[in-house]
């Protein structure tokens, strides 16, 4: 289990997730990092979860093991960890949020992209140390750096969800 999600941070750090352009990063360093983040998380549930997640392959509109979207994992991800109900669409999500700074994400809290640059079209859940997880549309589930220039650019909205944490 530990081997599959190596293998899945690693192929997380070469490529980037939502966007038909691709990065190459430190992927060595950036493996290694994700790794001590996973396996310095809080919530040891989380770990397990990621975990078991891991791979999973994309599939809009998905909640299950055979394909899940990227607010379908927020979704249940927030459900079976920390007893939360999201709306089903990361722009409605984007709603329930406290919007903070990204420097003072904590664990747990979900982060907001616009790759079409209009309105939220994916979500993530912070981790810690710049990394989030999340399900990719190129990669599936995959714990990714948010320092990536790609992510970087369609940020637009992070935070606690209201009320929760």
């Amino acid at each position: 289990m530990v081997k599959k999600l190596l293998i899945v941070i690693v192929a997380s750090c070469v490529l980037s997730a939502c966007s038909s352009k691709r990065y190459v990063v430190k992927s060595s360093t950036t493996a290694a990092a994700a790794a001590d983040v996973m396996a310095n998380l809080k919530n040891k549930s989380l770990y397990t979860f990621i975990t078991n997640w891991a791979g999973v392959k994309y599939k809009l509109g998905g909640l299950d093991k055979k394909g899940i979207d990227c607010s379908g994992f927020a979704l249940l991800l927030n459900k079976e960890i920390y007893g939360i109900q999201l709306p089903r669409r990361s722009r409605d999500q984007a709603e329930v949020i406290k919007n903070t700074n990204p420097s003072q994400l904590k664990e747990g809290d979900l982060i907001f992209f616009s790759f079409s640059g209009n309105e939220v079209d994916h979500v993530g859940v912070y981790l810690k140390d710049d990394f989030f997880v999340h399900a990719s549309t190129n990669r599936g589930v995959v714990v990714d750096y948010i320092k990536i220039p790609a992510y970087q650019n369609a940020l637009v909205k992070a935070g606690p969800i209201k009320d929760a944490h």
